[in-house]
């Protein structure tokens, strides 16, 4: 029959109780036993969820404590050495130095899950890895779920995938040796679940949605040829998503699996049909109809029509209805709000209830529409109330969009030109020293928010506390001698809610949190409808703290592109549509910036990688959208205003190009976890502006020394001509505690004195 199925769920919990339990061990404020307990508690709760919701095949091993490529890292034993594990069981303390470095090494570098919001560990392949099992992790959590009377289907990232995702550091390394070496253990983790009683595991092998070549084609069929004869009575279902097969396809379904997940989101929605064709008898096709990556509401209507498409190729008995992708990407539970719009509320599913939808399908599949007639009518009417809501078109908005011409996305003068009178306006030392923009975000800030929102304190009183903090802040800066300064962002919960909040067409959550990475959590924006800005957002802030020094004010702006990226979108019209009205409010924001006197102004595209389409061919429009909206945003102002823009880990080889046609005067980048390799890529390409490449990590609390930071300084002078250099930390400061900040920014700023003696003795 039809099953119901699930490919992982949030771990955070409705509460993000794990959050709170795993920042709560890493201050020592609890035991490793407490942290455990909650984890326990957790998954508990996940899995009755997902029984009671009526689903058939229910994940184990999606929890994790961090990151669920950090813990098949740790499944292998792949722990780089400067951890110093003497080869038994990985503990915890171990385990948290690898995501988050401590006294002894640095963390290990984390970059985005594919084209997610969603970071990951980057695995290392070192000189002398040996891979071993060396984690009970899957088949603990697979028993303590048997012991609730759950027989739950175990999740691993794939053998395929897992070493492509990875770095490696080493002239000796043998490749093949090291691949053939993991594929065992794979093969051991089979055996060892079959023994334990697993009936099916679900394979992750995300790298199928990119472009393979021949090789890499080859490579599945001898891995999947391995491990089908490990545990003959083991099920694999190999699970593929966020894109299409395309020419991978024939390949899938010639591997000897027991079933194919598709993802058959609005990113690939028609590839049921080709895989109709090349399905196996007897092989089980899991349909990705529920969207795992966004917060609408399920066509039910549709997706039942697709799975009696599909049931009339191939029967019932080989149809599994699953989300697209890992619930993981959603927030748990809908229920939880009490302050949404109730009109909008009502288009909309989270983790919880897209449980039920999948449900829902499987049933209809299964028994026929009439065995859900009801929810099929109401349903339908979700989607017409949708289609035809006069809160979601804005005809003002669509004419202004039409209306963008050439000259909107042009500076007025050449970079080299904006150059000279930059810095005859600007004065600034050779490697200025500036920060990304947030400051730590303490509990008194968030207390006068929280307080502000409830209604316990007037706007007065907020902002009263609010400019207490940014002349803190400003004073702090001066007081170390920082050559650019920023306000510290105190009023802004998010470098996207907060705009959102001041923007019309969005909606927000109260508890709609999704992991970023870590115990990072962060609640994402509703974009609903279409987007205008009614007033100016930042600019009173960056007045104010303007008029708290006689040195440079940064102003602290958000792109289209990232605030697309880290929102929910609707899913009513092309993305690209989208970023463009957003693009035009922003660039209002910047135009009053600049009147309010306001002479560097940073907008921030920290996810403009994130965005790249998983496949080539797809690249090129969206880098000429992403482009056009970024210099629609910033193309309004003067030569002499600076236009500066922030980028997040990624890889930026590919897009070099793209990413100087944006044409910022300045791009502050994150490279301390790598080493300063990221550079490599503006060299190749010669970058001709000026850029500012991290030179500590902020998401470890580790505090770098300043010979340290020279050191990367004099790696980036290496490469990157020392008059286009700025020095900066890697991202913004508001996870970091001011005992961690302040030591950090001093030897940032000491370190780039030493630059300059060094710079100058080298002139004379």
């Amino acid at each position: 029959m039809v099953l119901a199925t699930n490919l992982g769920f949030p771990r955070i919990g409705a509460n993000r109780e794990l959050k709170k339990a795993v920042e709560a061990y890493w201050k020592g404020k609890s035991s490793h036993e407490e942290l455990a307990k909650t984890a326990q508690d957790l998954r508990a709760r996940h899995w009755k969820l997902q029984k009671d919701a009526g689903l058939d095949h229910i994940p184990s091993n999606d929890f994790s404590m961090y990151d669920q490529v950090l813990d098949m890292i740790c499944t292998l034993g792949l722990v780089p050495k400067r951890y110093n594990w003497d080869g038994g069981d990985i503990g915890i303390d171990t385990y948290f130095a690898m995501a988050r470095g401590n006294d002894d090494a640095p963390a290990m570098e984390m970059t985005k899950w594919f084209d997610t919001n969603y970071h990951f560990m980057v695995p290392e392949m070192e000189d002398g890895t040996q891979p071993k099992l060396s984690s009970t992790k899957i088949f603990d959590e697979f028993e303590e779920a048997k012991a609730l009377g759950i027989t739950t289907r175990p999740v691993l990232i794939g053998p395929c995938t897992l070493p492509f995702l990875a770095k490696h550091k080493g002239e000796n390394i043998d490749h093949m040796k090291l691949w053939n070496d993991i594929i065992s253990v794979y093969e051991e983790i089979l055996q060892k679940l079959e023994a334990t009683g697993a009936e099916w595991v679900q394979i992750d092998e995300p790298m199928l949605a990119l472009d393979l070549g021949d090789m890499a084609r080859e490579g599945f069929k001898q891995c999947y040829e391995r491990l089908s004869k490990a545990a003959p009575g083991i099920k694999i279902l190999l699970t593929t998503y966020f894109g299409d097969l395309r020419e991978n396809m024939e390949t899938v379904f010639s591997l000897p699996v027991a079933g194919v997940h598709l993802d058959l989101s609005n990113r690939a929605p028609h590839q049921y049909k080709d895989a109709i064709a090349m399905v196996p008898e007897g092989m089980t096709l899991s349909l990705g109809l529920v969207d795992g990556r966004n917060i609408w509401k399920n066509n039910i209507h549709q997706s039942v029509e697709i799975a009696e498409f599909v049931e009339s190729h191939i029967g019932k008995d080989n149809i599994m209805i699953a989300p697209s992708c890992s619930l993981l990407h959603t927030p748990v539970d809908l229920n939880n709000e009490d302050a949404l719009d109730p009109e909008i509320k009502n288009w909309m599913a989270y983790a919880t209830q897209k449980l039920g939808e999948i449900a829902i399908v499987a049933k209809g599949a299964r028994e026929g529409r009439d065995a859900i007639a009801s929810e099929i009518e109401a349903s339908d009417a979700v989607q017409e109330e949708r289609r035809t809501s006069k809160r979601i078109h804005n005809d003002d908005v669509k004419k202004r969009v039409s209306a963008i011409t050439d000259d909107m996305k042009k500076r007025k003068s050449p970079f080299s030109e904006r150059q000279k009178l930059q810095r005859a306006a600007l004065s600034l030392p050779p490697f200025p020293t500036t920060s990304i923009g947030s400051f730590p975000q303490t509990q008194e800030i968030r207390k006068a928010r929280s307080a502000f929102k409830k209604g316990e304190i007037d706007e007065a009183a907020y902002k009263t506390a609010m400019e207490k903090e940014i002349q803190s802040v400003v004073k702090y800066q001066e007081d170390i001698g920082m050559d650019v300064l920023v306000h510290g962002e105190p009023e802004r919960n998010d470098m996207v809610e907060y705009f959102g909040e001041q923007l019309d067409g969005f909606t927000f959550s109260k508890n709609g949190w999704v992991q970023s990475y870590g115990s990072r959590c962060v609640k994402p924006p509703i974009i609903f409808g279409d987007v205008s800005r009614p007033k100016p957002m930042t600019v009173e802030w960056s007045k104010f703290a303007q008029a708290q020094t006689d040195k440079v004010m940064k102003g602290m702006l958000t792109g289209p592109i990232t605030i697309l990226q880290w929102s929910f979108v609707r899913d009513d019209q092309p993305r690209s549509d989208t970023s463009r009205q957003i693009s035009l409010a922003i660039r209002d924001e910047v135009a009053d910036l600049e009147t309010a006197g306001i002479k560097i102004i940073q907008i921030d595209e920290a996810a403009i990688r994130e965005g790249l389409p998983l496949r080539k061919g797809d690249w090129d429009a969206y880098l000429k959208n992403a482009v056009e909206d970024f210099r629609i945003t910033s193309c309004c102002v003067e030569d002499t205003t600076q236009i500066h823009t922030h980028m997040c880990y990624s890889e930026f080889n590919d897009m070099i190009s793209s990413i100087g046609d944006m044409d910022a005067d300045v791009i502050s980048i994150e490279t301390s976890r790598s080493h300063m390799e990221l550079l490599e890529a503006f060299v190749e390409y010669k970058y001709p502006n000026e850029i500012g490449p991290g030179v500590y990590d902020i998401h470890s609390p580790r505090v770098p020394d300043t010979d340290e930071m020279v050191a990367l300084l004099e790696t980036a002078a290496k490469v990157i001509d020392p008059g286009q250099l700025w020095v900066n930390p890697d991202c913004g400061l508001k996870t970091r505690g001011w005992a961690e900040v302040e030591p950090a920014l001093k030897n940032m700023v000491e370190a780039a004195r030493i630059m300059r003696e060094k710079a100058a003795s080298a002139a004379a």
